[in-house]
This record gives C-alpha cells, sequence and structure tokens, in this order.
C-alpha cells in the first residue's frame, strides 16, 4: 500500500477511480489511518486498518469533515494501542456504547420515576373513574363528579342557609393537587378534620371514595409504590371518620292522609305522580326517574325496571299506580318527563317533597324513606319479606330466597295490589274503577 502524509489540500482533492468500488489513501504519520472513497460520493471518510491475532480488522473512525486530520491519528493511534494490548477495538466500543446505553437508560429510568413520583391525585382520579365506573349506580357516579368539583358556582335553588350564593368545592377537591405519595396518615387526618366541619355523614362518605381509589391505585402498576392505601387503616384517621348510623325513618300508618293530601296537591302532576309511585313500589329513586314508556306495559299490567343489582326486574303495575301513569303527559321518552331539563326527565323530585312535607308538618322525609315506607307498611297485610324484597329489587337474603324461589309476576301482583290497595284505604283515598286502570280488579 502506498502511503503519503496526508494534509487537508490532499484529502479534499482525493476521488476515487472510475471502475473501482472503493480508493484509499493512506497516511504515513499514523499507521493503519487511511482516507476512503466511494465513486459517485463526494464524501470521505477516515479508517483505521490492523492485525489482530493474525486477523485483519478495519473500523471505522468518522466522516472528515466531522474530524479533522489531528484527531483522526489521535484515535488511530489510541486503537492501535488498543491492539498492542490485545484489545479488539471492536469490543471496546460495543463496550463504550452500552455504557453509554446503560447511562442513557438509568437517566430515563431515573426521570420516568421523578415523574411517577410526581403523580397527583387529579392525574390519577380520571383514570380511577373511567376503570370503575362500569360497575356504579347512578348516585355513585354523582358522587365521585360532585367529590372533586371545584366549587363556586352560583347556587341558583335550594340554597342552604349560611352557605351564601356559590356553592362549595367537593371533599376530595383539595387533594387533587397532592402527589399520591404525600397521602400519608398525617395528612388525611387533617383532610378528614376539615370535611368533619362541613358534615360528618358527607365526610364519611368522601373518605370511603377516596379509600376506594388509593386502594385501586395500589393495585395498578402505574401507581403501586407510590400511594399508601395503609394510611386509610391507621387509627389516627379512622378516629376522625364519624359512625353513620343507618336511619330508620318511614312514613307511619296514621301519617299516611296527611302524605297524600300534600303529595296529591302539588300543582306539577309529574312530581305528584312520581312521588306515590315512589311509594307504592318501593323503587329506588334512579329506577324512577330513568323510566321510559317503553317499560311500561299497561296491557300486561308490568313495569320493567333498570335495577342496580340484577340489570332489570319486572314489577307488577298496580291499579292506582297504572292510572296515575296513565294520566301523565307523553312528551317524550321519559315516563316523569320535563320540559325544563336538559335531559328531558325529572332530575329533582326531593325538592317538591320537602315543600309538601312542610305544608303538612310532617317530618322531612327522604325520598329513600318512602323505599323504606313500602316495605314497612306491607307488613300490615302479612305480606311475605320475599315478596317484598322481589318487588324492591333487593338481594335475597336467605338461601331458599335465593336459589330456590323466583316467585312469577302473578303471584307478586296478588300481594302487591294487596299492599296498594291497603295503603289507599288508610290514606282514604278510593281505588280507581275499572275505566281508570282497565283489566285489574282490586282485591284486598
Amino acid at each position: 500500500m502506498a502511503r503519503i502524509k496526508l494534509t487537508a489540500g490532499r484529502i479534499r482533492d482525493f476521488e476515487c477511480p472510475t471502475g473501482t468500488a472503493q480508493a484509499f489513501l493512506w497516511d504515513t504519520e499514523a499507521p493503519g489511518l487511511a482516507v476512503r472513497a466511494t465513486p459517485g460520493s463526494k464524501a470521505r471518510g477516515f479508517i483505521f486498518q490492523s492485525r489482530l491475532n493474525g486477523k485483519a480488522l478495519r473500523i471505522t473512525i468518522g466522516d472528515v469533515r466531522a474530524w479533522n486530520l489531528d484527531d483522526a491519528r489521535a484515535e488511530a493511534r489510541r486503537l492501535q494501542t488498543l491492539i498492542d494490548q490485545g484489545i479488539d477495538p471492536r469490543q471496546e466500543k460495543t463496550d463504550k456504547q452500552a455504557a453509554i446505553d446503560a447511562r442513557k437508560a438509568a437517566a430515563e429510568a431515573e426521570q420516568k420515576e421523578l415523574q411517577r413520583q410526581a403523580v397527583t391525585v387529579a392525574d390519577a382520579w380520571p383514570a380511577y373513574v373511567a376503570a370503575r365506573s362500569h360497575k356504579w349506580g347512578d348516585s355513585s357516579r354523582r358522587d365521585h363528579e360532585k367529590a372533586i368539583q371545584p366549587g363556586g358556582e352560583r347556587i341558583t335553588r335550594g340554597r342552604k342557609k349560611g352557605q351564601g350564593e356559590f356553592s362549595l368545592p367537593g371533599m376530595v377537591h383539595s387533594l387533587l393537587r397532592e402527589p399520591l405519595k404525600d397521602l400519608t396518615s398525617e395528612r388525611l387526618a387533617a383532610w378528614m378534620q376539615e370535611n368533619n366541619a362541613r358534615g360528618a355523614t358527607e365526610a364519611a362518605k368522601n373518605f370511603r371514595l377516596l379509600r376506594a381509589f388509593l386502594n385501586w391505585c395500589a393495585e395498578r402498576p402505574e401507581y403501586s409504590g407510590i400511594v399508601r392505601p395503609d394510611a386509610c387503616r391507621t387509627s389516627e384517621v379512622k378516629d376522625h371518620v364519624r359512625a353513620v348510623k343507618a336511619k330508620g325513618d318511614s312514613l307511619q300508618r296514621e301519617q299516611l292522609p296527611l302524605w297524600f293530601e300534600h303529595v296529591r296537591a302539588l300543582r306539577n302532576p309529574v312530581h305528584a305522580a312520581y312521588l306515590q309511585t315512589a311509594l307504592l313500589t318501593g323503587a329506588r329513586r334512579e329506577e324512577l326517574t330513568g323510566m321510559r314508556w317503553d317499560d311500561v306495559d299497561f296491557q300486561w299490567k308490568t313495569v320493567t325496571i333498570k335495577d342496580k343489582v340484577e340489570g332489570e326486574r319486572t314489577i307488577p303495575l298496580t291499579p292506582y299506580v297504572a292510572a296515575l301513569l296513565a294520566s301523565l303527559p307523553h312528551r317524550n321518552e321519559w315516563v316523569f318527563s320535563s320540559p325544563s331539563a336538559e335531559s328531558g326527565r325529572l332530575q329533582e323530585p326531593l325538592k317538591p317533597h320537602k315543600n309538601a312535607m312542610e305544608a303538612a308538618g310532617l317530618p322531612p322525609f327522604t325520598l329513600h324513606d318512602l323505599r323504606r315506607s313500602f316495605g314497612t307498611l306491607a307488613e300490615w297485610v302479612e305480606c311475605p319479606v320475599g315478596v317484598v324484597a322481589q318487588i324492591q329489587g333487593h338481594k335475597p337474603s336467605a338461601l331458599a330466597e335465593k336459589h330456590y324461589r323466583r316467585r312469577p309476576i302473578d303471584l307478586l301482583r296478588v300481594w302487591h295490589v294487596k299492599i296498594e290497595a291497603w295503603i289507599l284505604k288508610e290514606a282514604g283515598i278510593e281505588p280507581p274503577s275499572e275505566e281508570q286502570a282497565p283489566g285489574l280488579r282490586v282485591v284486598v
């Protein structure tokens, strides 16, 4: 191989002769260093060539535009030194690149862990809701939405004394900016104290929402190790979660005349029909507000209800309820419709009920109290507990109820009509005639 002393000018003027695949210009100053050129390309590169263990090896140093001549000679001498030591420069290069890659991977992992450590409640809450909300009912979905609301919205109705004109933030909202790793037992205890000042019952409910959220996060690989679900289980926190006693309010037999009188006197017939239907069927609030006309069969006297336990259940359409529903306007698909609501259906039946209770001088019964009242009043006609549970959509509690008894609609109707007739009698209301509820006769 002919050698010359490489210079910048010689490198610049060096070209690959026509008809050859590549050409080399070897340096006399640094053994093994050459400039390589290929036909049809002005790009030239420094290469190093030598022998290791009797075998030739060639290594590309770099483009002549990126390497100056002195640096290329220094690199060629360094590579030859490695060979003299019995080290393969190619393996050295591989090892060096592996070390670079390892440092890069470690830096990326560290950065990723820092980002993971910075994940806040606001980051993880939407993922939690998206993953779990298909298992929730409408009420639970509203609770989770309300928990993180920022507040500050103008209150246009139902404003409580002392609240001012704007809504308060949801109880979980104050934690949204908190990193998950910072939700310690001390922080949660302070959070519960703040919320208890606003209402112990609501605070306890939001504590349960947050506890379920943290348990879910602990099971997710993207959040595991940074959440502390056990923080909810310490006595420091649990001491601030006040026990909520189950409510036991229900309409008494002697209160029925007053209740019906003032509910039936409501100016909005949809409100009046809804509340009476709620008492006479024992259905849940959302089950009735979500009832469509397609769910009501006036011919065979049945109502199909979307059930949060079983998916749906079919109950009898009793005479008085049939008459109530038949008298309602058919504005849209909803039985209990509302022309002012964006959804087209009744949204807030509690306020008219509260107004009726105040006018009647009765305790402020909730809508769930009406559901409870149905089960309590049914005992006056000695109705089997399993019948009431099936009508109301409760889970069977006994082995026989769970596995062996599925009462047909006709049997449910016998008892349901008896319950309705007894309640109407105690309220001083005449049962509907055949014209008002055709196809069924009231059986007492």
